[in-house]
C-alpha cells in the first residue's frame, strides 16, 4: 500500500498543490493538533479542503488522534526535551491511544500524512507511518513529498 507524507513549511502553495496532483494523493490526512492557525498560510482547513478538492481532485481528512499533545510538542519546540525524548513520548501516546484499531485502509491508500515541518526527518509524520507498519499487517510503502 502507498502513503506519502508532505510538510506545508518552506513550500508555495503551488509547489505543494502540484506534489499532490502528481502523486495522485486521493486523501490528505492532516495530523496537526491545530488545523486552523494564522501560521498556516494556505494550509488551515477549510482552504485545504477547497483547494484539494478543486486543485487536486482529493478530499481532506483531520485526525487529531495521530498527532502529539500539545505538551509533548511545546517541550520539544522550546528544547526542555530532546529529539530522542519526543519520540519516545509520541510513539507511547499513539500505543496509549491505539490508533492501529482505526484505521481505514481506504484513506490510507494514496493517502497522504500532512503536518508542518518541511522534512520527514524530525517529524512526527514519519513516526506514524512507522509505527503503523509495526502494529498493522499494512505494509506501508512511503514516499516523503519535499
Amino acid at each position: 500500500m502507498h502513503v506519502y507524507t508532505i510538510g506545508f513549511t518552506q513550500k508555495k502553495a503551488e509547489h505543494f498543490f502540484t506534489l499532490i496532483r502528481n502523486s495522485n494523493i486521493r486523501t490528505l490526512i492532516d495530523v496537526r493538533l491545530n488545523n486552523i492557525s494564522q501560521l498556516s498560510g494556505f494550509a488551515k482547513k477549510d482552504d485545504l479542503r477547497f483547494f484539494l478538492r478543486e486543485l487536486c481532485d482529493a478530499s481532506y481528512i483531520h485526525l487529531p488522534d495521530w498527532a502529539p499533545t500539545k505538551d509533548i510538542l511545546s517541550a520539544y519546540q522550546k528544547k526542555a526535551i530532546t529529539w530522542d525524548a519526543y519520540q519516545d513520548k509520541f510513539l507511547n501516546l499513539m500505543a496509549r491511544r491505539s490508533i492501529e484499531k482505526d484505521v481505514d485502509q481506504s484513506v490510507l491508500e494514496q493517502g497522504c500524512l500532512l503536518c508542518s515541518e518541511h522534512q520527514p526527518h524530525h517529524c512526527h509524520r514519519r513516526l506514524v507511518v512507522e509505527y503503523l507498519n509495526e502494529h498493522t499487517g499494512l505494509e506501508l510503502q512511503v514516499k516523503h513529498l519535499i
